[in-house]
């Protein structure tokens, strides 16, 4: 590994960077001499009640009553409350803008192009917000999209939380009993779907999975689609309508209803692949809050900014990045398959938006670079200022790809953190350089720390990580889990009182940091912790290989590591591969990384979000049964793994 530095902001971009900015101010207001990022870091966590009052201010946070305090116990957790006493809406600090600066570009795979100003978006969000309460949407209730990465996405969500209704989104592409293990959890009352989406010049009918959906799904009781695809007959789906038929458009004005900062705005869910997804409750103000520190300061955003992430409406990220409407930014989403009709396709896009920060995960920048694709060569992107990267670890060769063939001057950030917290732990920082393969800095107010295995914090050592001060956009709550039981079983049965996040991490004298994957997922063979991510680095770098997956087997009182490998097609893994595969490991990380057993595969599971699904294979090669494989984007391709006699040889 290198510690190579891939850029450096110059010293403009620095100054006039909105943390610079922050920085100062904090300085004259408070007395201190804060210097760096890492001066500021520290003050954050040793200042933290008044480091998050500072962000309400920057975030301009619009309440109709100010909070008593900022935290009541900064080392509760779970149970840290924040900002009680006030009351606001989400919603409500989503549109504040209402002109005509674009809010949203929407781009299909089919050319389809639309665009909502400030104006249009507030408008459109009263009409639905009205059409719902006339349906008895009330505070509290759950409403449900199952749903492609659409403008009305958006309306419907922000009409719900206008009212205090809390969202939750499954995206189409889910099988029907993983939408059903989602939402028979929280029985929503009102569901928005459309007819159809697009995927690889291919059009997916959603009508026929919807109604075996709504058949187990009795708490709904008016099902709203959009007619995306065509214009559907809807005589086979119980108490529906049309959107156009749903709304309001004699409603003008939003009234949103003030709420508590740890009011319930959204459910998400775990990935779910080794058991019922759990069903996580998020806050408006805490998500609010949160977001608006990592836009604003951690990725410059800006209100003439015009940020994009690929994502669907079933991943956190379009959730992080529906907040950017706080800001006044334009949001580019876009639907469908990222390579279709061709690789060159989100860039051709992020060229005719002057798309300034884009973002997207580890496994599509690796596949961009593997289909020859160079963004920088064949378009302008003159307006380019910030790659953001997630879902996996984002290898050093990425790197390498990003500033060769994509832009130099350019702000990469990996960012991790997830679901479980709805933002970020490790992210980027417009200040800073990048360093080949790390992720910037941690996150202002997260006291993230690496623990060994007696639980101590370490430096340039992999550990667990987990954050040792509570934060606003720590869950609120597990829906259905009335004693608390599953939430502290999550996060805080190692370490009470300390989140543990389940990822292995290293956190280096600069304060980079490196992420080694999943820690239940963690090889431990000799007593020796192990993250995948050092493994797959080596073996993924190789023009031999297509893909690979690591995972830990119990043998004899010990652990030995199996590592699957695909092959391109026709590929035979004779020993001569075998070998060079356990050289190149061996030189490159240790002997305790070889894999006792190479075997080839002709697919590597992978969650809809693009995450190697270690964990499930690791459950098969145990000969236990994987009960929901609806949470993946290839349940058959875990069958390949069963019945294996020469692992148990």
């Amino acid at each position: 590994m290198t510690n190579k530095v891939m850029w450096t902001p110059n010293e403009d971009q620095v100054k006039q960077a909105q943390i610079t900015q922050f920085r100062h101010n904090l300085n004259t207001r408070y007395g201190v001499t804060l210097n760096s990022y890492a001066d500021l870091y520290q003050w954050s966590l040793n200042n933290a009640e008044t480091f998050w009052g500072e962000i309400w201010k920057l975030g301009e946070i619009i309440s109709s009553t100010r909070a008593d305090t900022v935290v009541d116990d900064l080392h509760k957790m779970p149970g840290a409350r924040w900002f009680q006493g006030s009351r606001l809406n989400y919603a409500e600090n989503l549109l504040r803008y209402r002109d005509e600066r674009i809010a949203i570009h929407f781009r299909g795979e089919d050319q389809v192009q639309r665009s909502l100003t400030y104006a249009q978006l507030y408008e459109q969000v009263a009409h639905t917000a009205q059409a719902m309460q006339d349906a008895g949407v009330t505070q509290g209730d759950r409403i449900a999209g199952f749903i492609p990465n659409l403008p009305e996405t958006i309306i419907a969500m922000l009409a719900a939380s206008s009212l205090g209704a809390i969202w939750s989104s499954s995206s189409p592409d889910f099988g029907i009993k993983g939408v059903l293990d989602r939402f028979t959890q929280i029985e929503p009352k009102i569901i928005f779907a459309a007819d159809g989406y697009f995927y690889g010049g291919k059009r997916f009918d959603s009508l026929e999975k919807l109604q075996n959906i709504l058949h187990d799904l009795p708490s709904v009781e008016k099902v709203v689609v959009i007619s995306y695809t065509q214009t559907p007959d809807l005589s086979s789906i119980p108490n529906s309508m049309h959107w156009d038929d749903f709304v309001d458009n004699n409603a003008t004005e939003v009234s949103f209803t003030p709420l508590p900062f740890d009011h319930p705005l959204y459910i998400m869910y775990s990935s779910g692949t080794t058991g019922l997804p759990k069903s996580i409750v998020h806050s408006a103000g805490g998500t609010l809050i949160q977001h608006l520190k990592e836009l604003m300061l951690h990725c410059d955003l800006r209100r003439e900014d015009t940020i994009f992430y690929f994502t669907t409406c079933g991943w956190m990220m379009w959730n992080w990045l529906v907040s950017s409407l706080a800001v006044g930014a334009t949001l580019v989403l876009y639907d469908g398959n990222p390579f279709y009709p061709g690789p060159e396709g989100l860039w051709k896009m992020a060229e005719e938006l002057d798309i300034s920060v884009f973002g997207t995960s580890a496994k599509y920048l690796d596949a961009l670079e593997a289909a020859g694709c160079k963004p920088g060569q064949d378009y302008k992107l003159s307006a380019l200022r910030a790659v953001l990267s997630t879902g996996s670890p984002l290898s050093e060769e990425s790197f390498d790809f990003v500033y060769s063939d994509i832009k130099q001057d350019l702000l990469l950030a990996s960012i991790s953190g997830g679901t479980d917290i709805v933002s970020c732990f490790v992210l980027g920082n417009p200040v800073l350089p990048v360093h080949r393969g790390e992720l910037q800095c941690r996150g202002l107010g997260m006291q993230v720390e690496a623990f060994d295995d007696s639980g101590q914090g370490v430096f340039n050592e992999n550990g667990e990580l987990v954050c040792t001060l509570a934060f606003p956009s720590m869950p609120v709550f597990f829906w259905n889990d009335p004693d608390g039981q599953k939430y502290h079983s999550a996060y805080f049965a190692d370490y009470p009182g300390i989140w543990r996040h389940g990822d292995f991490i290293e956190i280096n004298d600069h304060g980079g940091v490196r992420i080694y994957g999943r820690s239940d997922a963690t090889l431990n063979p000799g007593g020796v912790r192990i993250g995948t991510a050092e493994i797959y680095t080596v073996v993924e770098n190789l023009p031999e290989i297509v893909d690979s997956l690591v995972v830990g087997q119990a043998w004899q009182d010990d652990e030995r590591i199996i590592l699957f490998v695909k092959l391109p097609e026709g590929d035979v893994l004779d020993e001569a591969l075998v070998k060079k595969l356990k050289v190149v490991i061996r030189q490159n990380c240790s002997p305790r990384h070889v894999p006792a057993i190479i075997l080839k595969t002709t697919d590597i599971p992978y969650t809809i979000n693009g995450k190697k699904v270690e964990i499930a294979v690791k459950k098969i090669i145990r000969g236990q049964e994987v009960q929901n494989r609806s949470a993946l984007a290839n349940p058959e391709s875990l069958d390949l793994y069963k019945n294996l006699e020469r692992l148990h040889s």
